[in-house]
């Protein structure tokens, strides 16, 4: 075997997570294997000088046969499986020195499966090739925390693999190796958090990658070479704020590095709104640039030193915006790229809404005849202006949803805060889904992976430009074609859907501030399980989404479902903002639904979730009170055939509103003869007609055969469609207790249910990833031992025809050589008389004889 090494190498920037030189040499000496027995012939890697001493097993024409146990000279001993002579099979070597072997021989060369184990306790477990580490396995250094578990090529890592550094786990690299360095793509995360994603050569980040610095709040994305920036690359700079605040707080500089320091031409761009746009020399504003106060003046000039040339005691980089008086500076023009839009169109009109609030509906206006686009941008800046006091209120509402407190009270909307404003005025039961509005608004300039993101955020301008798109898809084909149809559709957008709904917020997720600021916490961890069920769309397939269906499959394949969480209730849950998803009469599984439905949806199981453990406290105090002694002295048996959910005092606190105003009904259980089975996930809608599927509280649902029990939540469904936005959301009780459990049942499930369901499930697949690669690496050995038999079983065959041809041969000589006897003795014979003679004319033997010759 060859020496196995980790070279981990040195890391310029974040050296001081990585192995030290010491544990290299460590792991590349703990893993040497004897050498004195193995050396390579034609070939092969084989066990030479091994001088059998003394043997223990059954032999068959003085070969080794079967099981047994030699013993070599040297001290090495084999104990195993024999044949002709030759270790074959299933064996274990164990060198003088303590290595030892364990696993496949294949005449007398350690191939297929098998594991090493060195003195110092380090092994290895995998495929092995030629008496090497070769194809997958996994390496555990005895003295270190390092184990590796991938790939291997003539005894070095080489392919895919992931080796971890120390035990927490907080120290890996999962990624392309090459002859035991990582080299090509690959993720490194180190002992302090901090991570880089991108390309790798010699063990060194180089070529394209991404790095964050946790601790320090920095990333880089970009080029590197030798481990240090250098090239083009964008660099930001995170601001530790209060938390909540959406302000864009971070600092980011885009441009050329060289030797890690900010040098040639590149743009700053300051937390305050300021921007830098020009030269730079070892990490300083040093040439010719423009910066851009946070108020929009410009100085454009000679920078040396980090400073104004003209003015080199006057500081640019604070967060508020500095004295102007005396510095030469001018307002943008029209023919400067980094100034404002202009607020002139080609006909010399001035826009009323100015410079900052410019819509952007070109999109719109390409469908118009030419002649008439003038007059209808402005009749819509016009709609906007009378408007635009409702739409900063509205914009300034829904963009702190969600968030605590900020210093500056300044915060930019999410596309997640969008969906809840547009879903509020029941934008989405027009026609036109919420992951449709996202195709709609966003144009050609977002990438497809980033159109659905909730995280992305649009300025005022955006949000107007939006809806102004938005109303047009929405009822360009109910309103008359008679001039300005998109002013409109817009004006019809904002008089019945935005101001009689906006700022009413409904949904699980914003209606109350509190919860909505604990259950953000969640979110990052959704999004991306989200993501991981998302399917490309069936018409563009460019953009990813998910149905309904694939909702309710999600839960079935993270085996969610059970006898409170049944398949029923969460399609109650996702037809309440949307009735056209499921309904007495019909049901449509195949609506798109975007990241707030997908979130809301899981907090609505929540609830049920909660309300069920509630009613279970209920049903154990009815249960309690049943069993006091009657007045007669005995003691009622009886259990009551549908217990209220609560009794006396505890009844009322049951009954209080639970989603705003409604009284709270029981919820209804229904069970079947087999208490021990759940509801399967075989009733599920998307797999039965619509006339299979009925809304709780009808009296009948689907027939199952087997359904322990259909958990209908009257107080989640029915009452939730009265929500009063005024009143805190609710499951009985006091506030305090109520919120108190709500965030006990939110962690539970989030934390204990729908995170634990789907690492598993993760787990499950890479498992079945291994054993693929190990079926496939059996096959293969499977597939040479059976070339080996074919090519042995056809050598005996040719041997054994050779065998029968001999002894045909042998046999046709001996015959001759009988004739040939027999011929000579005849010759021989005296000579008889003449009656003997002449009877011996007319013998038939003698005839028979003469005709033989």
């Amino acid at each position: 075997m060859k020496a196995f090494t980790a070279s981990a190498g040195y890391d310029p920037v974040a050296h001081t997570d990585d192995v030290t030189a010491e544990q290299e040499n460590e792991l590349a000496s703990a893993s040497v294997l004897s050498q004195s027995q193995l050396v390579e012939q034609d070939g092969k890697t084989t066990l030479v000088n091994t001088i059998i001493e003394r043997y223990e097993g059954e032999k068959v024409n003085g070969l080794f046969i079967g099981n047994g146990v030699a013993y070599f000279h040297g001290g090495h001993v084999y104990k195993g499986f024999f044949s002709d002579g030759l270790m074959h099979g299933r064996g274990i070597y164990i060198w003088a020195d303590g290595v030892k072997y364990e696993g496949d021989f294949v005449s007398n060369v350690p191939m297929g499966h098998g594991a090493y184990t060195w003195l110092d306790g380090s092994c290895y477990e995998g495929e092995v090739f030629n008496g090497i580490r070769h194809g997958i396995g996994t390496y555990k250094c005895g003295k270190t925390s390092v184990t590796y578990r991938g790939q291997w090529h003539h005894g070095q890592r080489h392919g895919k693999g992931i080796m971890y550094y120390n035990q927490e786990v907080t120290s890996w690299y999962e990624g392309d190796w090459f002859n035991n360095s990582r080299e090509g793509w690959g993720v490194r995360c180190y002992p302090s958090g901090n991570l880089y994603e991108g390309q790798w050569k010699n063990n060194i980040r180089h070529g394209q990658g991404l790095m964050r610095w946790l601790q320090l709040g920095q990333q880089y994305n970009g080029s590197w070479e030798n481990g240090i920036q250098h090239g083009e690359g964008t660099h930001t700079w995170y601001l530790r704020r209060v938390p909540g605040t959406q302000y864009p707080l971070r600092n980011e500089y885009t441009g050329g590095f060289v030797q890690g320091l900010r040098h040639g031409h590149g743009t700053f761009y300051y937390a305050s709104g300021a921007v830098y746009k020009g030269e730079w020399k070892s990490n300083k504003k040093h040439g010719q640039g423009k910066f851009i106060f946070k108020n929009g003046r410009i100085f454009e000039g000679e920078f040396i030193d980090d400073y104004m040339a003209e003015f080199p005691s006057f500081c640019i980089d604070g967060f508020k915006t500095p004295d102007l008086s005396g510095i030469r500076t001018h307002t943008p023009t029209s023919c400067e790229e980094d100034g404002p839009r202009p607020a002139v169109d080609s006909s010399g009109w001035t826009s009323v809404l100015g410079p900052d609030m410019t819509l952007e509906i070109h999109t719109l206006l390409d469908r118009l005849p030419e002649a008439h686009r003038d007059l209808e941008i402005k009749q819509v800046e016009f709609a906007v202006l009378r408007h635009i006091s409702e739409l900063r209120s509205i914009y300034g509402f829904y963009s702190s949803l969600g968030l605590g407190e900020s210093p500056d009270n300044t915060f930019l909307l999410t596309r997640l805060q969008l969906w809840r404003m547009l879903t509020d005025c029941n934008t989405h039961l027009q026609g036109v889904t919420l992951a449709q509005v996202d195709r709609l608004v966003s144009g050609g300039d977002i990438p497809p992976e980033e159109i659905h993101s909730p995280f992305s955020t649009m300025l005022l301008r955006t949000f107007v430009s939006s809806l102004v798109i938005l109303s047009y898809h929405m009822y360009h084909k109910t309103v008359g074609s008679s001039g300005g149809i998109i002013v409109a559709c817009f004006s019809k957008l904002m008089r019945e859907n935005i101001i009689p709904n906006a700022k009413q917020v409904k949904g699980l997720l914003f209606r109350e501030s509190m919860r909505a600021v604990i259950a953000m916490n969640y979110i990052d961890k959704s999004w991306e399980i989200h993501q991981a069920f998302c399917q490309f769309n069936s018409i563009t397939h460019l953009d990813k989404t998910m149905t309904m269906r694939q909702f309710i499959w999600m839960f079935q394949d993270l085996d969610l479902f059970d006898s409170v969480l049944t398949p029923r209730t969460v399609l109650q849950i996702l037809s309440l903002e949307n009735p056209s998803v499921y309904s007495e009469s019909h049901s449509n599984l195949d609506i798109e639904m975007v990241f707030l439905e997908f979130y809301e949806a899981l907090l609505g199981c929540t609830e049920v979730k909660s309300q069920r453990a509630v009613q279970s406290s209920a049903e154990s105090l009815s249960e309690a009170i049943s069993s006091v002694a009657a007045p007669d002295g005995g003691t009622s048996q009886q259990t009551p055939q549908c217990p209220s959910p609560m009794v006396g005092s505890a009844a009322k606190s049951s009954n209080r509103t639970s989603a705003g105003g409604s009284s709270a009904k029981s919820i209804k259980v229904r069970k079947s003869k087999d208490r021990d089975t759940p509801c399967t996930p075989e009733v599920v809608a998307c797999r039965q007609s619509p006339a299979d599927l009925t809304r709780p509280g009808t009296g009948s649902r689907p027939e199952t055969g087997h359904c322990e029990a259909e958990v209908v939540s009257d107080t989640l469904v029915q009452s939730m469609a009265a929500l009063d936005p005024k009143e805190p959301l609710l499951l009985g009780g006091t506030e305090g207790g109520e919120l108190e459990s709500w965030i006990h049942w939110t962690h539970h499930f989030f934390s204990k249910s729908f995170f634990s369901a789907y690492e598993h499930m993760l787990l499950l697949r890479r498992e079945v990833e291994e054993e693929a690669l190990r079926e496939a690496a059996r096959t293969r050995t499977a597939l040479a031992k059976a070339k080996k038999a074919a090519r042995q079983r056809e050598l005996w065959e040719v041997e054994e025809r050779r065998r029968e041809e001999e002894e045909e041969e042998e046999a046709d000589r001996a015959e001759a050589q009988e004739e040939d006897n027999a011929m000579a003795s005849a010759l021989t014979t005296p000579v008889a008389s003449a009656t003997s003679m002449g009877l011996s004319k007319h013998s038939p033997s003698s005839g028979s004889r003469k005709k033989k010759k």
